[in-house]
């Protein structure tokens, strides 16, 4: 049985540098581009506002306003973020409301709309949509992480262009990119449609943010519209050589506290679990050696969006309860990705989810199971696993075990205690 496996703690090391001071380094940022000089007193300026759980995202976007404003622009913020949100004006406000980012404790209006505007057309066919709210706007800031997307592959990924073509594009313009993608390498979309947007908005700069293996913010850079297509590439390679990693590929049974929109487009990073959808550009990581996922809840910042599910193996009955079918739907729809929505093998508590995983791994003895256990995609500093990892920690000077052996053990409704409880 599962009861007598034994798990230790151990605590991962990453690079781990970070900025002193998230206001001053955009102040600084924003100073060097000498803004003065293009922004006009009245100036109506978009900043866009997005669905992922960005470290320190309201101090960032009310430190912009704030400069804006010293500089007689008139800020405000749309949401950037596709179909999030369940594709709907209050749902997507919601989404911002989560992250902190209101009226009243940004200073700026919020301009939400799901209303776009066509305005032009690729050479491959592909037709350009923006927010209306935008297209009327003097200047536009695209604000945004830099990272590898779970399904898009090549120079640019996630970031700053993704912000300014599918978050702007709303519903209707991540329904175009999904299907373009279907024929199309991201990097071609790029080439062929950022250059239209570049032409009919006046992109006044992107900030791009870093973070590191440890969700603080590792760089901040701010660069004029014109120079986003030659820096991003450089960006996202150093944010990839931050990400934080799972310990081990040879994994029999990954267990996962949660999963969510605030942690990944597709709820569980798929450049962490090796496992990608059917319709993704990206590679799958033929070294992930994940045999079984077990996931055992949703984040409270995915309002109900479980898009992504269908990576998982087993989950709880917990977590089906806590699903919007609708906006995980609608998110799905839109990607073209329906099998993101595949609800897994669901058990009422985790014992017998992890019992059933356990009998599906090929394992003949249950005591040689090898076990990962973390919080979440995004949270894997502090990991648990297997007693039988032990051989493989030493000689190893980026772990730290951190617990004694522990056997797993479930309360009396047959759950396991949070991660964080663990220790």
């Amino acid at each position: 049985m599962i009861n007598c496996h034994k798990l230790i703690q151990i605590k991962q090391k990453f690079p781990s540098y970070s900025v002193e001071d998230v206001t001053e380094r955009i102040k600084s940022e924003m100073a060097n581009l000498r803004l003065e000089k293009r922004i006009k007193p009245g100036d109506s300026i978009a900043i866009t506002a997005g669905s992922r759980g960005i470290t320190d995202i309201d101090v960032i976007t009310r430190t912009v306003i704030g400069e804006l404003i010293k500089l007689q622009g008139r800020p405000f913020i749309i949401p950037a973020m596709g179909s999030h949100g369940g594709a709907t004006v209050s749902g997507q406000l919601k989404v911002l409301e989560g992250y902190g980012i209101t009226e009243k404790k940004m200073g700026a209006p919020i301009k939400a709309t799901m209303d776009v505007v066509k305005i032009g057309e690729s050479n491959n066919g592909i037709p350009v949509y923006v927010d209306k709210n935008v297209i009327n706007a003097d200047h536009v800031i695209a604000i945004n992480r830099i990272k590898p997307h779970t399904r898009f592959a090549g120079e640019i990924e996630s970031g700053l262009i993704k912000m300014l073509l599918v978050g702007l594009g709303k519903d209707v313009g991540a329904r175009v990119y999904h299907r373009a993608i279907m024929k199309n390498t991201f990097d071609l979309i790029v080439e062929s449609v950022l250059p239209i947007v570049l032409s009919k908005l006046s992109v006044l700069f992107g900030l791009a943010i870093i973070e590191n293996a440890y969700g603080k913010v590792a760089d901040i850079s701010a660069m004029i519209g014109e120079d986003i297509i030659k820096k991003e590439p450089g960006l996202k390679k150093k944010s990839f050589e931050l990400m934080a990693k799972l310990p081990f590929r040879n994994i029999d049974l990954l267990i996962i506290d949660n999963m969510g929109k605030d942690i990944s487009g597709t709820g569980m990073d798929t450049n962490i679990i090796g496992r990608n959808d059917e319709n993704s550009s990206k590679t799958p990581n033929e070294n992930a050696g994940i045999s079984r996922i077990f996931v055992r809840d949703l984040t409270p910042n995915s309002h109900g969006n479980a898009c992504g599910i269908g990576l998982a193996d087993f989950t709880t009955r917990k977590l089906v309860n806590k699903i919007n079918f609708q906006e995980t739907y609608i998110n799905c729809i839109t990607a073209l990705r329906p099998e993101g929505a595949k609800i897994p093998m669901t058990f009422e508590c985790d014992k017998d989810a992890i019992e059933a995983a356990v009998s599906t791994c090929g394992i003949e003895n249950p005591d040689d199971m090898k076990i990962v256990w973390i919080k979440n995609t995004l949270d894997l500093e502090n990991v648990i696993v297997s007693e039988g990892y032990l051989d493989d920690l030493n000689g190893r000077d980026n772990f730290e075990q951190i617990s004694s052996t522990r056997e797993i053990t479930f309360d009396s409704s047959g759950n396991l205690p949070l991660f964080d409880m663990w220790g």
